[in-house]
């Protein structure tokens, strides 16, 4: 889609393909080079520095923080990923700047184009600003600047697929794999259905449990209760009158000015990386789209079955509302010289052909006071409802701490949550709030009769406090009878799935396989699933890729016993169906982009290690060995 790089010799542009499938996108600190300012010595704040720019602490720190809060790495293992992490976000840097040292380039077409396909790229300017500052907390600018690094990685994505070399035989041989189908007789032992007929005396119980005992901790468990603000309902309580928001728009009418704009939709056929002849081939199917649409075909379905515009053409082509600024000239003065419901020519771009509907117009125009009371209204609820949060939770706090077993009274007076926890364990979730880190913490720590401070879960205050603690002890039958029975029937069951499991693959030994035979004997059912390929999955079984053994032997070989999906599977293949050859050729060209593509995956972290470690040998690239060491630190368990 971009033109990421300009004329370069063949040889470079395959060395370059290999750079591929970047495993540090998944934490992207690179993507805000500027974002966090270091606090104290600036020295100590630069793990590494990639040509002249730093990567700095409050970068890392702060994607970190919010992989650990978003449960996406265990906080107990947090001290294991953090170097880890580090040495993605240093190597990830790496590689986006060599591709620009090379000659790569994303320009601000690039750009303008990468922003509109986002989420917000749509919004007016304004809107787009705040979305970035407020929701993304970083300024414009750097956040423009990550996505125009991440453009320069997924560039050498895309190159790497380009550069890989696929056989006709590999790709012959795959599509095999994926179109070769079986049909499976089976029997599928489920330990719930053969449990449920198992049916325990309380002295079956008892005697398991005494046997069990260790099976069975009790550990400590606190009564607990909160004292809960949340943003959204207290907010809801703060009046805000008709002369405060008539203030407020008076003073901040530049916010509600919305630029001419239009709402558009286009079809895409790409030239970018096309011969001459092809792309004249594609103007030819550019041009043949058009008559259709003229003579009345469906834009939405035309766009949506040929449009290559991966932002839109899942959308009918739709680009939603889009203003100056945000599209290449081209597309951009032929969209606003439309009338609405009008259709363009055909329009050559730097990315290809595109023919353009424009559905709505509007002009530049302040909004009226009516159009945005309700979003003042919440704005100015927003500026005050943490003042009167904190000042809720101070009160029921003070109360609380004179009266510790009277939280529901307060909670009451006060208009807040009241949420109990009889029987709370270290880390169960808890209502209203989650598995909040520092809730559980605080409750974790507070002897009986204490009460928390006030506690920050996400948008709502809280306070905690312990009403009484059980501390561990060992387990009492009448305590854990419920879960004696399920432990012991689940066992039970897992014991007679084996002992008819044997009997089963005895049977099909001594009768050569049959397997309706062997079933009907110990009272099974045989099932069968109807042909299914290596990709799909097999009726009342789960996914085939448990079952691959019975796509390479024998027809009538005993495949199993076979754990999945909760049920040990027996059973053989009964019928096969090879793959339409004849068909190959509507396949081809995606098998052959899912060979490439892991073959790049595969290459991917050779390369990252070579490119990186050649440009540390340069000089390019400096870490900062005590810096990084002193945050890993801080994450030590």
């Amino acid at each position: 889609m971009f033109d990421l790089f300009r004329s370069r010799a063949k040889a470079v542009r395959i060395m370059l393909g290999a750079m591929l499938t970047i495993v540090a996108l998944s934490m992207l600190v690179y993507l805000i080079p500027g974002a966090g300012t270091p606090v104290g010595n600036a020295d100590d704040q630069v793990i590494a520095e990639i040509g002249k720019e730093p990567i700095t602490v409050n970068q890392v720190d702060m994607q970190i923080r919010n992989l650990l809060q978003g449960a996406k790495v265990p906080p107990e293992m947090a001290d294991s990923y953090v170097p880890q992490l580090i040495d993605q976000a240093i190597a990830a840097r790496a590689m986006a700047y060599e591709a620009k040292r090379l000659g790569f380039e994303v320009t601000d077409a690039d750009l303008a184009y990468i922003i509109r396909s986002t989420q917000y790229g749509s919004l007016p300017p304004d809107q787009y600003s705040q979305y970035v500052e407020q929701q993304l907390n970083t300024s414009v600018p750097e956040f423009e600047n990550g996505l125009r690094e991440n453009a320069y990685l997924e560039a050498l994505q895309s190159l790497a697929v380009e550069g890989a070399i696929v056989t006709s035989a590999e790709v012959q041989a795959a599509y095999k794999q994926q179109n070769d189908k079986i049909k499976f007789e089976y029997v599928a032992l489920v330990p719930e259905k053969i449990a449920a007929a198992v049916k325990p005396t309380d002295a079956e119980l008892q005697a398991y449990f005494e046997k069990n005992k260790n099976f069975f901790p009790q550990v400590e468990t606190r009564q607990a209760q909160l004292i809960v603000a949340d943003q959204a309902k207290v907010g809801a309580s703060i009046p805000i009158s008709d002369a405060q928001i008539q203030n407020y728009y008076n003073s901040h009418l530049d916010q509600y000015r919305t630029p001419e704009r239009v709402h558009a939709r286009h079809i895409l056929l790409a030239t970018t990386g096309k011969s001459d002849a092809e792309k004249a081939q594609i103007k030819a199917k550019a041009e043949d789209l058009l008559k259709q649409l003229r003579a009345g075909g469906d834009f939405a379905a035309l766009a949506q079955k040929n449009s290559e515009d991966p932002g839109s053409a899942s959308k009918g082509g739709d680009l939603g509302w889009v203003v100056r600024g945000q599209m290449v000239k081209e597309f951009e003065d032929t969209t606003f010289a439309l009338k609405p419901k009008e259709i363009s020519n055909v329009i050559t771009t730097q990315y290809g052909y595109h023919i353009i509907q424009v559905l709505e117009k509007e002009p530049a125009h302040l909004k009226a006071l009516d159009e945005v009371k309700t979003q003042i209204a919440d704005t100015l609820r927003s500026q005050s409802v943490f003042d009167k949060m904190q000042g809720l939770e101070d009160q029921a706090r003070q109360e609380l701490v004179k009266n510790p077993q009277n939280a529901q009274q307060i909670s009451s007076e006060l208009g807040l949550q009241f949420v109990d926890l009889p029987k709370y364990k270290a880390g169960d979730p808890i209502p209203e709030l989650g598995t909040d880190q520092q809730v559980n913490t605080a409750i974790a720590s507070l002897k009986k009769g204490e009460v928390s401070q006030v506690i920050q879960a996400g948008n709502k205050l809280a306070i905690a406090v312990v009403t009484n603690v059980v501390p561990p002890h060992p387990a009492q039958y009448s305590e854990v009878q419920a879960q004696v029975k399920i432990n012991y029937t689940q066992q039970q069951g897992n014991t007679l799935v084996a002992e008819k499991q044997s009997k089963l693959l005895d049977l099909l030994k001594s009768n050569g396989g049959d397997l309706n035979a062997a079933a009907k004997s110990l009272g099974l059912e045989v099932k069968t699933a109807d042909y299914f390929s290596r990709d799909g999955a097999a009726e009342g079984i789960g996914p085939a890729a448990a079952l691959s053994d019975a796509f390479t032997k024998p027809d009538g070989t005993i495949i199993g016993p076979v754990p999945i999906a909760g049920q040990t599977v027996i059973g053989k293949v009964v019928g096969r169906q090879q793959a339409d050859m004849t068909k190959l050729a509507e396949q081809r060209q995606t098998i052959l982009m899912q060979i490439k593509t892991r073959k790049a995956q595969e290459l991917a972290p050779l390369l990252m290690d070579s490119v990186l470690t050649r440009l540390v040998q340069e000089g390019k690239v400096k870490k900062h060995q005590d810096v990084i060491n002193k945050l890993v630190a801080r994450y030590h368990s």
